[in-house]
């Protein structure tokens, strides 16, 4: 069974609720010749919003296509309300699934498409047509009954896919790169109403995106994925300041990343001597310097660097450093004190953004 790294025996995170509404217990998925998950476990509670996040390939989209019932599951159970999924087919497992390309219906109009959900339940027109408009109310689009789906923007075309989701009332909500095709304004804006509008309905979400800002600013938990199996569970705040490894800290950008030797509170590295958190044993480790534990100095004695680039991030320059010993840095810096391209700075650094990694991760 996979093991989520944060000391958990079971695979789930730490901060779980015990009672789930959806459980992943040794989920493993085969195609031939690969293996796309291997033994999954995870627990999404009621009204709680998970993101899947991980690079191409890593087996998020097939978790959730594992709990829709699109995929068959070789070994593991996969749980909805307490109920084993197995043999239920997707159309009887009360969730609701919205894909990146939105798959709306060209020949039906917005109603037809949020209304195709509760039809096929055979819901009384009445029933029908309330549930439409209370949806499209919702999602941003009322009135919008007898607008042609293909006179929509894509934002609206969203709004219309999620709507058509919601509209069953599904105990799971599952969505597959739902903002992938909007432009960045549009992603950035989006993400903030599903939010809150999920808060609102009391929707439980599994979400799969490779866009961390758009995971950490819906989700509740995150999960980071690699090779079929589970890296990192945790919070948006936990994961991002405390990633399990290298892989999920290079996953997340980090740069700053070497193997160290700690004694006494002192860390021997590459760009010298560094100071680690308070609590970190001595031996071999290897370390990740967030770019804001990076600080500029005009100290005497500091080791010193050339400022080779400088990349612009709206609130802050992110400087690209060439040391005098040691690999590469990434040092971020308030705008209005960003030093020249070609200058020479001092280094110091913050041992409250020093973050201690395991030498290699078990895989």
């Amino acid at each position: 069974m996979d093991r989520v790294v944060e000391a958990v025996p079971d695979g789930r995170s730490a901060g779980a609720p015990a009672a789930a509404l959806l459980s992943l217990d040794g989920v493993t998925v085969r195609y031939p010749g690969h293996t796309a998950l291997h033994g999954v476990a995870l627990d999404v509670a009621e009204h709680e919003t998970v993101c899947v996040l991980g690079p191409s390939g890593s087996g998020k989209s097939t978790l959730l296509r594992a709990v829709a019932g699109l995929t068959d599951v070789a070994s593991g159970t996969v749980r909805i309300a307490g109920g084993d999924q197995a043999g239920v087919p997707t159309h009887r497992r009360g969730v609701g699934l919205m894909f990146q390309d939105h798959q709306l219906f060209p020949q039906r109009d917005v109603g037809g498409n949020v209304a195709f959900g509760l039809r096929m339940r055979r819901v009384p027109r009445p029933e029908v047509q309330r549930r439409v408009a209370e949806l499209l109310d919702l999602v941003g689009l009322p009135g919008a009954q007898r607008r042609r789906v293909d006179s929509l923007s894509g934002g609206e075309q969203q709004r219309v896919a999620l709507a058509r989701a919601l509209a069953p009332r599904p105990a799971v909500l599952m969505l597959d790169e739902p903002l992938g095709q909007l432009d960045r304004h549009l992603r950035e804006r989006l993400v903030v109403e599903l939010r809150e509008l999920f808060r609102e309905l009391g929707t439980t979400v599994l979400a799969v995106t490779h866009d961390q800002g758009e995971a950490f600013a819906l989700a509740d938990r995150v999960v980071v994925m690699r090779e079929g199996r589970i890296a990192q569970v945790g919070s948006p705040v936990e994961v991002w300041r405390r990633p399990a490894d290298d892989f999920v800290a290079g996953f997340l950008g980090f740069r700053n990343l070497t193997d160290a030797t700690v004694a006494r509170g002192v860390a021997d590295t590459p760009w010298g001597e560094l100071p680690v958190p308070a609590a970190t044993r001595d031996g071999r480790h290897r370390l990740l310097v967030r770019p804001s534990g990076v600080r500029l100095t005009a100290a005497e004695g500091a080791p010193r660097a050339t400022v080779r680039a400088r990349t612009f991030r709206g609130d802050h320059v992110l400087l690209h450093l060439a040391p005098e010993r040691g690999p590469a840095l990434e040092a971020a810096c308030a705008l209005g004190e960003a030093p020249a391209e070609g200058d020479t700075v001092g280094l110091a650094f913050d041992p409250s953004e020093v973050v201690v990694l395991p030498i290699a991760s078990d895989w």
